[in-house]
C-alpha cells in the first residue's frame, strides 16, 4: 500500500461508527483503500471515479453554530473543503482548503470526526466522493475572507435555524454528521 494511502488507511480505521450507515461507509472505505492506490483525484471532475475528499465544519465551541456555504456547483449548503491532492495529507487538505476558502490561517482539527461515502450533485455529478470530516472550532465573530466565485453565499447557523431548514439543501450526511458532533439535542434532518 502506497504510504499516503497507509496513513488515510490508520485514519479511517481509527474511527468509531455513530450509526450503521457509517459503519457502512467506514466498512467500504477501508475496502476500497487495501484495492486501490488511486484514491487522489487526479483530472478534474471525476477521475478516478471515486476520490478523497476534505470536509472542515466551523463550529463556535460558545454557541454551538456551524458555518456552512451555499455551493455553487452543487446547489447545497456544504461544509468548506474540497479533494485531497497526490499524496496530500487529509488533514493537510482540511488546513489548505479553510485557508483557500474562508481565508482562516488555523487548522482544524488532526483527525476527522465522521466519514461518508456520497455519489455527487449537481454540476459535477456523477462520481463518489470518500469524505473525512473534520472539525475547526473557532468564533463566529472570526473574520473571514471568502473565496470568489464558488459559493453564493458563506453564514453560520444556529442549532435552531438547522432545526427548520430544509435537509434537502443541505450534503444527505449533514445531519447525521451534527448528531455525532453534539448528540444533544438530536438531529433528525
Amino acid at each position: 500500500m502506497r504510504p499516503s494511502v497507509a496513513v488515510v488507511y490508520r485514519m479511517v480505521s481509527a474511527l468509531e461508527a455513530a450509526d450503521n450507515l457509517e459503519a457502512e461507509h467506514l466498512a467500504h472505505a477501508r475496502t476500497w483503500l487495501v484495492g486501490t492506490d488511486d484514491v487522489f483525484r487526479r483530472v478534474k471532475p471525476a477521475s478516478p471515479p471515486q476520490h478523497l475528499v476534505s470536509y472542515v465544519v466551523p463550529v463556535d465551541p460558545a454557541s454551538g453554530d456551524v458555518l456552512l456555504v451555499d455551493h455553487v456547483n452543487a446547489g447545497l449548503w456544504l461544509p468548506p473543503g474540497g479533494h485531497v491532492d497526490v499524496d496530500e495529507h487529509p488533514a493537510d487538505t482540511a488546513a489548505r482548503e479553510i485557508r483557500e476558502e474562508l481565508g482562516v490561517d488555523s487548522a482544524p482539527a488532526a483527525d476527522p470526526l465522521f466519514l461518508t461515502v456520497t455519489r455527487t450533485v449537481g454540476i459535477d455529478a456523477g462520481h463518489t466522493d470518500v469524505s473525512l470530516w473534520f472539525v475547526h472550532e473557532m468564533g463566529s465573530a472570526q473574520s473571514l475572507r471568502p473565496g470568489q466565485g464558488e459559493f453564493r453565499e458563506v453564514r453560520w447557523w444556529s442549532r435552531a435555524e438547522l432545526s427548520e431548514a430544509d435537509p434537502a439543501r443541505f450534503d444527505p450526511h449533514f445531519f447525521r454528521f451534527l448528531a455525532k458532533l453534539s448528540p444533544e439535542p438530536a438531529f433528525t434532518g
